[in-house]
């Protein structure tokens, strides 16, 4: 490509756009003020105000994850850069293609150690797959096209690139270059899937854990039709962040919990794993018992080969995309069926959807027991949303210690619309949310979200109102750290035997969530009762605006 005579900050919005970047997400600061000074002639990419860099990052993922692309935000310098780090470490867990940028001290300046200086990779390097500094104008294109391309290839994740300022005020001809795509859909290995298929075909209660790479690479109908011909039940993975497999399939069981005994109670139940995509077995605390007994069979399939027996040994391990590697093992596997085999399968398959039909029967007879209840129980909060929001209705997931029985309630959500934070680090939901909805605007995104987490980054609605994102904020408001006060008593410590929890509580005084909304434009509801939730959930579809609905929820954590 020819040569033009350009300036660092028009040559960064141009590289922008050539790989498809629609949204940056920011917070400007000093060593942002050229490329500032280039949006205001800028007419193709949207500039996203927040008002800290966790919001920024935190949008930036749940824009990437659900537009299934690249998306891009910029912070400032040393503290903005960790303001935003909590947030990196959620999406580098979720394997969102992010790319970070940051502005920078002048090259030659930062020897002097000037105020809000340090050097930005090795800071950004430990939460992302790519961090490197631009040197000079002539090094943006192939720097910014490499990262791109990084944060693209399998497996995803987020990539970082400072800009300093004298590079972004500099003036030269520049070779643009083009953006280059890894092609991700790599069909694993035939004698893998082989052995695979026949660890499958001998298993007699086979049980599957479903993540993350499954939905991402669009292979959700390949894992159904596998599950099938194997009669096998479908577990999602611990703290999902997507929906790799319909709750309404007769198959589905819903997440695991990432706690060794529960999930030791599921392996032994059953005499094989096929973990599909998914974050296998990650635990949330120390285990007393581990997940699987010495020896388990294991067929594990991912996109990274770091996770493949990461930590418990495979029968069988394949590195290749759920996409076409799934279709091989199910053709793999029909091959090795006999007419007895099939018999036994549809045996299995009646056992199977007949047990879990009866476990779902008894989640929504309990959830209907407890829907008088005030404050709202949230087993019947959950419920009440899944039968109100249309199939169309995206969520977005930050309910913590409240959330059971959402997946399972999800009747008419299909995969793709649900995203959730297997990272952990709150204060994710709210402005996660806030990129989904701009990333689908013509969807409705609802987020659950605990009162806990919403005050990490409670600010975010103010640009859910500036920017007229309609998304229906769900405060799951128990007055406490809950999920805190729970492993706490669960220890059975002085704690739980003076029913005293410091640090736990959010009262005295309690948190005006309507308040906090209304003061910074968004509308806002309380509610006490699931009829009250339904009929403000039910207006706020019907609305182009963003609402907060405030829902006073149980407290009772044993």
């Amino acid at each position: 490509m020819a040569q033009a005579r350009t300036t660092g900050r028009r040559l960064f919005l141009d590289l922008l756009r050539q790989e498809g970047v629609k949204v940056l997400f920011g917070n400007p600061g000093t060593t942002e003020l050229p490329l500032m000074d280039a949006f205001a002639a800028e007419e193709d990419i949207r500039y996203v105000l927040a008002l800290q860099e966790s919001l920024v990052m935190a949008m930036a993922d749940g824009y990437a994850r659900a537009s299934n692309g690249i998306a891009a935000c910029n912070v400032h310098v040393a503290p903005g850069l960790g303001n935003a780090m909590g947030m990196l470490f959620d999406a580098m867990k979720a394997g969102s293609p992010v790319l970070v940028t940051a502005g920078q001290q002048a090259q030659g300046f930062g020897i002097t150690e000037p105020n809000l200086y340090a050097e930005l990779p090795p800071i950004a390097q430990h939460f992302t797959k790519y961090a490197v500094e631009t040197r000079s104008i002539r090094d943006m294109p192939r720097l910014l096209h490499r990262a791109v391309k990084t944060a693209l290839a399998p497996p995803t994740g987020p990539v970082f690139v400072s800009f300093p300022v004298d590079v972004m005020n500099a003036e030269g001809e520049v070779e643009i270059g083009v953006p280059s795509r890894v092609a991700p859909h790599i069909v694993g290995d035939p004698a893998a899937i082989a052995q695979a298929a026949a660890l499958l075909h001998k298993a007699e209660r086979p049980v599957i854990i479903a993540g993350d790479a499954v939905a991402q690479s669009g292979a959700s109908a390949a894992l159904m039709a596998l599950a099938e011909a194997l009669a096998a039940p479908v577990y999602l993975e611990g703290e999902p962040t997507t929906l790799p497999f319909p709750p309404s399939h007769p198959l589905f069981r819903g997440p695991i919990v990432r706690l060794g005994a529960a999930i030791r109670k599921i392996t032994d139940a059953h005499d094989l794993v096929f973990s599909a995509g998914a974050d296998l077995f990650t635990l949330s605390l120390p285990p007393d018992v581990m997940p699987v007994a010495d020896g388990y069979p294991i067929v594990h399939l991912d996109t990274n080969p770091w996770e493949l027996a990461k930590n418990y040994p495979t029968a069988a391990a394949i590195l290749g995309d759920p996409r076409t590697t799934l279709p091989e093992m199910t053709k793999a596997l029909a091959g090795l069926m006999t007419a007895a085999d099939c018999s036994r399968r549809d045996a299995r398959l009646s056992a199977v959807t007949s047990a879990i039909a009866a476990d779902y029967a008894a989640l929504q007879s309990r959830a209907r027991a407890e829907a008088d209840r005030t404050p709202v129980s949230p087993l019947s909060l959950m419920q009440a949303l899944g039968d109100t929001l249309p199939p169309e209705a995206v969520v977005v997931d930050e309910s913590i210690s409240s959330g059971a029985g959402l997946f399972q309630f999800l009747q008419n959500t299909p995969p793709g619309n649900l995203f959730g934070n297997r990272g952990g680090g709150i204060g994710w939901g709210l402005p996660a949310s806030i990129g989904v909805q701009l990333a689908l605007p013509d969807k409705r995104v609802v987020a659950l979200i605990g009162d806990g987490s919403a005050m990490y980054s409670i600010q975010a609605l103010w640009t859910a109102a500036h920017d007229r994102v309609p998304v229906i904020f769900v405060i799951i408001n128990n007055g406490a750290y809950r999920i805190l006060k729970q492993r706490l008593s669960a220890t059975q410590g002085v704690a739980a035997q003076r029913g005293r929890y410091v640090g736990m509580e959010l009262n005295n005084p309690a948190i005006n969530f309507t308040g906090l909304a209304a003061s910074m434009g968004v509308p806002a509801v309380s509610v006490k009762s699931i009829p009250q939730f339904i009929e403000a959930l039910q207006l706020g579809l019907k609305s182009d605006h963003p609402l907060l609905i405030d829902v006073a929820t149980d407290p009772t954590f044993k």
